[in-house]
């Protein structure tokens, strides 16, 4: 039997091309059976970046955030529908909001609310390290980022709460899953 994973994406275009590929390479394998959950941002940015199409190939379904608790994801993350939750790319927003505890979204109500079970949870979050990093923009272009240091110091709590896996890159992404789930 296949993986159950939902895949939470926030409205981040940093990484989102190389964690769509490594997405992708997992639902190819019929090992992984992908549901995605998207933030209202994150229809957006999936389609600034022309990613629906892919998007639609990875997942067996696809659900956009109507609010916090719409469609209803939490209880089938809390009652074993589903092996795990990934979250990739996450937001600075998206991580703030889950070190204080704050769950106003569909994506960070499904992390505290799952967070309360075994299901494991994954975060990719965006801002990391401090300095600046280079992003791609749809089309190639490239965008020079500062972090800023409170975003940084929310990822070092995230990093410490229980429950929670905080992964470093896309690559994280299929080593842990194979690792778990193998």
């Amino acid at each position: 039997m296949a993986a159950r994973i939902v895949w939470g994406i926030t409205g981040s275009g940093d990484r989102i091309a190389e964690v769509f590929e490594v997405m992708g390479e997992l639902a190819e394998h019929k090992e992984f059976a992908i549901t995605s959950v998207l933030s209202r941002a994150a229809v957006k940015v999936v389609n600034w970046y022309k990613l629906k199409e892919k998007l639609d190939g990875i997942s067996k379904k696809v659900f956009v955030e109507e609010d916090a608790n719409t469609p209803f994801i939490v209880g089938p993350l809390q009652t074993g529908e589903f092996d795990c939750l990934l979250v990739a790319p996450a937001t600075a927003n998206t991580v703030a909001k889950v070190v204080n505890g704050i769950a106003d979204t569909l994506i960070t109500n499904a992390i505290s609310q799952t967070n309360k079970t075994s299901t494991p949870i994954y975060i990719l979050p965006v801002d990391q390290k401090k300095g600046t990093t280079t992003t791609i923009l749809p089309g190639g272009k490239k965008l020079e980022l500062t972090m800023r240091d409170v975003d940084i110091e929310n990822t070092s709590k995230l990093k410490t709460m229980n429950g929670i896996v905080t992964l470093s890159n896309p690559g994280d992404i299929k080593t842990i899953l194979n690792k778990y789930f193998q």
